[in-house]
């Protein structure tokens, strides 16, 4: 009976290292597709005018108006997140390059998420907050789940052997 709680032991175990590969798998491309979508679409003059609050109301980004363009801006902005996405597409490759790209995903949805302590997103026909508008409250809500997928897969990255 032993041997064959050994061997269901065995299988189970394999499963579950089967599934967190696919799971693993799941949430880079999920990431790596978020960031190239969104970041090509700041090469749009309909984004960079999307973004212009956002970025206007944080003091990690408002800089880069005294510096760039409204489009010129918003192209950096891109332009980071693609490579980022390219990065974590390029991830089983090599160790060095996931690290820089979840550590590039982990720094840009940590920027985005704390833009809902800067942006203006409560909702004031509801009452005002914890009530969130669609747009920007909403939309960055859910920044915060990105963040945590991108920091789980820089401490995959940190813990992975060369």
């Amino acid at each position: 009976m032993t041997t064959i709680n050994n061997v269901h032991g065995r299988i189970n175990n394999q499963r579950a290292h089967a599934l967190n590969h696919i799971a693993d798998n799941a949430v880079r491309f999920s990431i790596v597709i978020v960031l190239a979508w969104i970041g090509a679409m700041k090469f749009t003059g309909y984004e960079a005018g999307a973004i212009q609050g956002l970025v206007a109301s944080s003091p990690l980004t408002n800089w880069l108006y005294s510096v760039f363009s409204l489009q010129g801006a918003s192209n950096l902005i891109g332009t980071v997140e693609i490579a980022t996405a390219v990065a974590l597409l390029l991830a089983p490759f090599h160790r060095t390059i996931t690290i820089i790209g979840a550590a590039g995903a982990t720094v840009t949805f940590a920027v985005t998420t704390s833009l809902l302590f800067t942006a203006p997103i409560a909702e004031a026909s509801l009452g005002g907050f914890p009530a969130i508008s669609v747009a920007p409250g909403q939309f960055l809500l859910k920044d915060i789940v990105l963040l945590s997928a991108a920091v789980s897969l820089l401490a995959k990255a940190l813990l992975r052997d060369e």
